[in-house]
């Protein structure tokens, strides 16, 4: 703890060899040291916790600062008053590895390029059950665990528990910088693809918004608002159907739930979004084929399909592809079915 500060910590316990149990309280007085210090690296410090889970705790609202939500980058000045709690680690230690098969795309002593299925959390966190594509990395290859951060070792980007796709892995701690850079950079090429509803009044455009946490539900983001990240989306229509479209979608920037959120906020949302989808709509498809085929589906319907990178070590710019899963595969079948028949 920095001189000059206070601290108050209460209401937590920890069993031997498990992570804390409850949220970490945090409640300080900043002192002459804490001047100019980012507000993230302030609490990560001062309770114990890795600097991400301390910045989305700050996204979240859930750290203040003279009662006042703040940015992970807020510079700190003596006398301001830190208030809040970060959710503790689940549980203590390295990510263990689990021994799950993976689609290699592209591996090399560099770098793994994988094709993530759909309910394959990247890491660790909260809310994440079941596997991680974190942990099967690293039962592949023993030596990720110790690139990067030990919560996501080898992770350099990531995609949604529910979306599927192309994704690229560090596999040395040279490579895990360079990408690092490149990403926050945005020095790279994500193309996905998604089907959503309706059909948009254009064949092309670009949806430019600010993003951040939507102060009636942290756990969702929005882009109705006036200040946060710049988030930038271009976008084409690949297909039409009578009650669905098929986009080609690049992303300029790449904040949480983009893509989905732009596309509902638009008025055109994924198709099976469970969290940005419409509600009851499934009722409203005249065709049966296509109205069982919505039901069945149980996640949205969004795909990473390439990611175009410049290889850590040598430089050259690669692209790596797949195509969409069976999931999407047959909803668009039925699609096709309907309007064949219509």
């Amino acid at each position: 703890m920095r001189k000059g500060s206070t601290l108050r910590r209460r209401g937590f316990r920890k069993r031997p060899g498990e992570g804390v149990e409850k949220d970490l309280p945090i409640d300080m007085l900043v002192s002459g040291e804490g001047e100019g210090i980012r507000l993230d690296a302030f609490v990560a410090g001062a309770i114990g916790v890795g600097r991400g889970p301390a910045a989305r705790a700050v996204e979240q609202g859930r750290i203040r600062v003279d009662g006042l939500a703040r940015k992970p980058s807020f510079r700190l000045k003596q006398g301001m008053r830190v208030q809040g709690a970060c959710p503790a680690p689940r549980q203590a230690g390295p990510v263990e590895p689990v021994g799950i098969p993976l689609e290699v795309l592209y591996e090399d002593e560099w770098i793994v390029v994988v094709n993530k299925p759909a309910g394959m959390s990247v890491h660790p966190g909260a809310g994440a059950s079941g596997p991680t594509l974190a942990g099967a990395l690293i039962a592949r290859y023993p030596e990720m665990a110790l690139v990067g951060d030990p919560e996501r070792p080898g992770i350099v980007h990531r995609l949604d528990k529910l979306t599927t796709g192309v994704m690229v892995a560090a596999r040395n701690a040279h490579a895990h910088a360079v990408l690092s850079r490149a990403f926050k950079a945005h020095e790279h090429t994500r193309i996905y693809l998604a089907l959503c509803w309706g059909s948009p009044g254009k064949d092309s455009g670009t949806i430019e918004t600010f993003m951040q946490r939507n102060p009636k539900d942290r756990t969702r983001m929005t882009s109705r608002a006036k200040e946060g990240r710049r988030a930038v989306t271009h976008w084409e229509v690949l297909k039409r159907w009578r009650d669905f479209a098929l986009l080609r979608l690049k992303l300029e920037t790449g904040r949480t739930h983009q893509i989905r959120v732009h596309l509902a906020e638009s008025g055109h949302p994924v198709a099976g979004d469970p969290v940005y989808g419409p509600r009851r709509r499934a009722r409203t498809i005249p065709d049966p084929r296509v109205r069982s085929a919505l039901e069945a589906l149980s996640r949205q319907m969004l795909h990473a399909s390439l990611l175009g990178i410049r290889h850590p070590a040598t430089g050259e710019y690669l692209e790596f592809t797949s195509e969409p899963p069976e999931d999407m595969r047959a909803f668009m079948s039925a699609l096709d079915a309907a309007q064949e028949g219509s």
